[in-house]
């Protein structure tokens, strides 16, 4: 039965640092070596395999200590660590981290300041953060819950275009308050317009004769 072999992607993403067994650590007593150009070199002792290493500068690093038998690669392994962290590091930057900015109402508020405050909420939206909208309540205003309700209402409306709502508005103590999340973007190309109508060809010249 043939044995399969990783390929080079799949044999850098199989390498656990934590519990990698490299150069004198290899404890196998055969194992089967990938050289670091990625060819097959062959089974062999682990000691033959750390010389072929050795000769080039390079360690011997098990891939694969289950296989039978275990699968080692020549590499450069310090240099793979420093790749290796370095696509994390740049996977991390492409990753969009997302926060929660707070807005807080009053139920007083005036048509100017909540028109303010709903512009604050839609720029949020717009550059992707997530945004609660909190009405807090003092003294008597525990009274008046309702209105606080319908300035939250108020403002899921006014911001449909922008934002989906998360959670609705829900009483916590002496606080109303709901999650609004951006809007996911629909993908696919544009509407591309209407096109215009071809011209209509010439008509012959001196009619046309009927049968």
């Amino acid at each position: 039965m043939r044995a399969s072999f990783l390929s080079d992607k799949q044999t850098e993403d199989s390498i656990d640092k934590r519990f990698i067994r490299m150069n004198e650590r290899i404890r196998a007593r055969e194992v089967r070596v990938i050289g670091d150009e990625g060819e097959q070199i062959g089974v062999m002792p682990p000691f033959e395999a750390l010389k072929l290493a050795r000769e080039r500068n390079l360690d011997l690093v098990e891939i694969s200590p289950t296989a039978q038998p275990p699968v080692c690669r020549i590499m450069d392994y310090g240099k793979f660590l420093y790749q290796n962290e370095k696509r994390e590091r740049e996977a991390k930057k492409k990753q969009k981290t997302i926060t929660v900015k707070e807005v807080k109402f009053r139920i007083n508020v005036d048509d100017h300041d909540y028109e303010t405050k709903k512009n604050h909420v839609l720029r949020f939206l717009d550059d992707g953060d997530k945004v609660k909208a909190t009405i807090f309540f003092r003294g008597r205003e525990m009274t008046r819950q309702s209105l606080g309700r319908q300035i939250l209402e108020r403002l899921i409306k006014d911001v449909e275009q922008k934002g989906l709502v998360e959670f609705r508005p829900r009483q916590e103590g002496n606080t109303l308050h709901l999650i609004l999340a951006p809007s996911k973007k629909e993908g696919g190309a544009k509407e591309k317009p209407p096109a215009r109508p071809k011209p209509a060809p010439p008509a012959p010249q001196g009619g046309a004769q009927t049968a």
